[in-house]
Parts: C-alpha cells; sequence; structure tokens
C-alpha cells in the first residue's frame, strides 16, 4: 500500500505549482512544438538498438497495401519534437536515399516483376514521404538522390512517384568534371584509406539536411546489399564505384585518393588473412583482395555521411544478384532471383549494427562477413555478434517491446558472395554464410549489452504534454521484478503498465490516458528498493 501523505510530499516537490494548475507550469514554450521534427526519442535514445518492424502486405504487387506500411511507419518514427529534445527545424531539406541501383535489363529474361526487389519499393517510399508530409513538410522540401540507372526509375515507379508527391528527383548521372559544381558538396575524409575527398550530390551532406538511408532487403556480390553500401549511391560518378577492383583507380583524380591507398589496403588485406577472417583467403581479383577494397571505400563513405536513420525496406526479400538468381538449382548462375514476403522493416541509427541484424534475418552468420570485422577494426560498431545486439519489436503505435533475435523468422536469401571453390572445396554458387562462427575470437567487446546499462534510468515521457497516448521508457541494470505505476495528483494509483520480471535494459510502454481528464499525473518505476518519480501532463 502507498503511503499517500509521503507520495504527495514527493510529487509537491517534484511538481511545485503545478498541482494547482498546469497551465502556470506549461506555458506555450512547455506544449508539443510543431516547428520542429526528428527520430522518436526511443531510437535516439538508444543508438545501438536495432528495430523490427512487421509489416502485413500480402503480395509484392499490392501497391496500395505497399504504401500505406511506409505511411504506419513514417508516422510512427517521425515525429513533433522540441528544439530541446533535439528536433531540427521543419524548414529543413529533406533527402531521401532509396536503393536505385540497376535494375538488370541487359540480363535475358528481365522483366519488370522480376526486378521488383532489385530496388527500394517506391510505393513503401511514397508513405514514408505521405507521413512526413503529415508534420508539415512539403514535397518542394524533399530530395531523392541517387547517382546509378536513371533509366530504370521509370520502371521502378520513382519517376511517377516523384510526380505525384513533388519530390525532386534528378538524372545526376554525369561524371565528376561533367556535372555543375554547384551540383556537388565536397566532403574531406579524415583519416581515409582510399579516399581523400568525396563530391555528394546536392544536397547530401549539405547544411540543414535530414537524411533518411532505405535501403532493400536483397542479396548481392557482397552478401546482402544493405544500408552502409546504399549511402555510395550518394557520391558523384566515378566516385561512387567502391566494387571496383582493387587495380581500378575508378577514374577518379589522383588528388583525391590517398597517397599509398592500395598498399595500405594490401598490407590491410594479408594482416586480415592471417587474422582468419572467414573467405578472405579466395585468391584472384574477384577474392578478398576484392572485398578488402571494397569495403575500405565503403567505410571511408560512411566516416563521413551520417544519415539521421538507416532503414531496410524489407516488405519482400530479394536473393540472388539482379534478377539472376537460384530458381533452377545453386549451382545454376543463369537461373532467376526470387521474391519473397518477409514483411519486416529493419531500422536503427547504427547502420552496421542494422545491417548484421538484416544479414542474420537473411540466413546468413554476419561474423563470415569482412566488412562487419573492418568496420569494428575502424571503431565503427564494437561487437559482430547479433545475439548481443539489442533488438526490439517494433509496433505501429511508436511502442518498442525488447525481443530475443530467435523470436524473428528467418528468410533465406542466397548470394554469391566469396564462394568457396578453391583448395578443394566445392561451396555452390549460390549459397549461404551459415557456417558457425566463434565471436569469442574477435576480440573483447568494447561493450556488452548484458552488462547495460549500469544504473536505474526513468526517462521523461514522450510527448509530454499529451493527449493521449504518451510513451515511458526506462532502464534497469540487471533482471528482476520491475513495477512502472501511473498516480493522479491525489497520490492514488489510476494504473499499472509493468508489474513483471523484466530483463535488464532499456524497456519502452505506452500509457493510454483516454480515460482520464486533463492534468498532471505521476509515473514511479520501481525495482528492489529502487524508487524514481517523473511527473506528465495531460491536454486535452
Amino acid at each position: 500500500m502507498v503511503d499517500r501523505r509521503k507520495f504527495l510530499k514527493t510529487v509537491v516537490t517534484a511538481g511545485g505549482i503545478a498541482l494547482i494548475d498546469p497551465r502556470l507550469v506549461f506555458g506555450s514554450s512547455h506544449l508539443r512544438s510543431t516547428e520542429f521534427f526528428g527520430i522518436h526519442p526511443f531510437i535516439e535514445n538508444n543508438p545501438d538498438a536495432v528495430f523490427i518492424m512487421k509489416t502485413n502486405v500480402d503480395t509484392k504487387t499490392n501497391s496500395e497495401e505497399k504504401k500505406q506500411a511506409g505511411f504506419v511507419f513514417g508516422k510512427s518514427v517521425f515525429v513533433f519534437l522540441s528544439e530541446s529534445e533535439g528536433g531540427v527545424p521543419l524548414t529543413h531539406s529533406v533527402v531521401i536515399k532509396p536503393n536505385l541501383t540497376g535494375r538488370g535489363k541487359w540480363m535475358e529474361g528481365y522483366t519488370i516483376e522480376r526486378s521488383m526487389g532489385v530496388v527500394t519499393d517506391a510505393y513503401f517510399v511514397e508513405g514514408v514521404i505521405e507521413a512526413l508530409k503529415a508534420l508539415g513538410i512539403s514535397g518542394s522540401q524533399m530530395y531523392m538522390r541517387e547517382v546509378n540507372s536513371p533509366d530504370d526509375w521509370a520502371e521502378g515507379g520513382y519517376t511517377d512517384m516523384a510526380q505525384r508527391t513533388g519530390v525532386d528527383l534528378k538524372d545526376m548521372s554525369a561524371q565528376v568534371g561533367e556535372i555543375a559544381e554547384d551540383e556537388l558538396i565536397w566532403r574531406d575524409v579524415e583519416n581515409g584509406v582510399w579516399f581523400r575527398k568525396i563530391p555528394y550530390l546536392r544536397p547530401v551532406n549539405a547544411p540543414d539536411t535530414f537524411l533518411i538511408n532505405i535501403a532493400k532487403f536483397k542479396a548481392h556480390g557482397m552478401g546482402l546489399t544493405l544500408t552502409a553500401k546504399n549511402l555510395q549511391g550518394t557520391i558523384a560518378h566515378n566516385y561512387q564505384q567502391h566494387c571496383k577492383s582493387y587495380y581500378s583507380d575508378m577514374n577518379m583524380s589522383p588528388a583525391h585518393i590517398v597517397p599509398d591507398a592500395k598498399e595500405t589496403i594490401m598490407e590491410n588485406y594479408k594482416r586480415h588473412v592471417a587474422d582468419g577472417i572467414p573467405r578472405w583467403d579466395k585468391p584472384g581479383s574477384n577474392g578478398g583482395i576484392w572485398q578488402e577494397t571494397w569495403a575500405s571505400r565503403c567505410l571511408d563513405n560512411n566516416s563521413v555521411t551520417k544519415p539521421n536513420l538507416h532503414i531496410i525496406e524489407g516488405i519482400y526479400g530479394h536473393d540472388g544478384d539482379f534478377i539472376r538468381g537460384p530458381s533452377l538449382g545453386d549451382d545454376i548462375k543463369d537461373g532467376f532471383a526470387t521474391d519473397y514476403m518477409t514483411n519486416i522493416i529493419i531500422f536503427g541509427k547504427n547502420p552496421f549494427y542494422v545491417d548484421i541484424i538484416g544479414h542474420w534475418l537473411g540466413g546468413h552468420e554476419p561474423g563470415n562477413f569482412g566488412l562487419f570485422h573492418l568496420a569494428k577494426e575502424r571503431g565503427f560498431i564494437s561487437l559482430i555478434n547479433p545475439m548481443k545486439i539489442p533488438v526490439y519489436e517494433w509496433k505501429a503505435d511508436g511502442n518498442a517491446v525488447l525481443t530475443p533475435l530467435i523470436n524473428f523468422e528467418r528468410t533465406p536469401l542466397k548470394t554469391y558472395y566469396l564462394q568457396r571453390n578453391y583448395n578443394g572445396q566445392n561451396e555452390p554458387y549460390w549459397h549461404l554464410c551459415n557456417e558457425p562462427y566463434d565471436y569469442n575470437e574477435t576480440g573483447i567487446d568494447l561493450f556488452n549489452t548484458s552488462d547495460r546499462p549500469e544504473a536505474f534510468v526513468l526517462f521523461q515521457n514522450y510527448p509530454n504534454p499529451f493527449n493521449p497516448l504518451t510513451s515511458i521508457e526506462f532502464r534497469i541494470p540487471k533482471n528482476g521484478f520491475t513495477r512502472l505505476e501511473i498516480f493522479n495528483a491525489r497520490g492514488e494509483i489510476i494504473d499499472i503498465l509493468v508489474n513483471k520480471y523484466c530483463q535488464k535494459g532499456s524497456h519502452m510502454v505506452i500509457w493510454n490516458s483516454r480515460n482520464y481528464p486533463s492534468g498532471i499525473y505521476f509515473y514511479r518505476l520501481r525495482f528492489g528498493s529502487f524508487s524514481e518519480t517523473k511527473r506528465m501532463s495531460l491536454i486535452k
């Protein structure tokens, strides 16, 4: 039984005159701002986490359902924020980077439907755009940028979609030197392995710009081509051709390449082979040295380009390579790829954690991919083991539920990545890199999510003031019985949101106040001897 007098003394100290009249405390400057926006605070507060939202689209050709899935996702993730909460002005430009690589039109047997899974679905992107518009961002403020394959955009639905939404989508595929300088934004790359300078398609990396990276859940020669790789399409031609061989200078100006880049890449490659990065020992120009070169360029780009959110559109996943795939058997290169209704959206703040989870959900063991080892070595991530990354199921109402990764369904997306057909090995051309990997051999992780957080934290609810839904985030440093209670201004318990044994880590719950009047309320987190109370305001 709660001690009402003690509780009232606590909340009066915390709330002051708010118990008398919320308007005296929550002046106009404290009301929910409609001039700033950003990413849902729970996502921002957990930058090392990965979120998975399930969708329910019946077929890949159901345009309305795909658009609705994008809209629901966008509405739950992109929200009004105050400036003090980290919101950016609604006057910012918004750049959306879908995966718009070539669809494989040059391949025998090409059809529009067979190539759908090669690119980010246009209707999903349109739904996200409409969600941003609902915040007050106009189509004229939004840009889609992709240097690759403008001749394929119409077949992917992007040309019509840009016209419907008013988003700026234009052909910027001319090479550096042939494209106007005012269309480029040059960025220096500190400590780059390959790049000294990179030219981006304006307004990518411009000031006052909000960048959204939307990749596709698909296989390719680099494994699964997800968010980290997708960003190379924001770079001007030829500088975006990270997949060129070790021996290629990509037709770049020598002044923009690190002078000893090739020597460094070769030294790193030999060291990584000795360290045992899986498959890195594959010989030849299309072997481990190719992947080392591509990954080095990719990481240089990711050191400069910092999207506000990384997303993998996985309403349907795609195996193989463009329209080629294992439909005729794993050893037959010229079959067709297959699209699977995977019905997931994977997203988060860190592209490499997002991609690690994406690889695992695609049937692969992430420790078998050199990109992640190089990312860890360069400090982009602190671990590779997908089981140590906090994973949350994201709900349409903006609720996040800490969920074991193994609870999510995996869909095998086969690739031709570093096929083991050397030294007497006979791996099929189309395969999964799913051999067991001992993550303890990659060194000591700089952080271990099983040990985090180190203290109890009860966050301010979001939004606040609110009507009628608000989310409450808390973190606990160990497993144990947890209770989260809601009180009215008289100190009476009116709702209990959590009353169970919880795993250590971050948690979020939603309080629906539709049955309660306007006023000041309090929420209290209890765990053993720990107790903390915060105030919130319901304004109807």
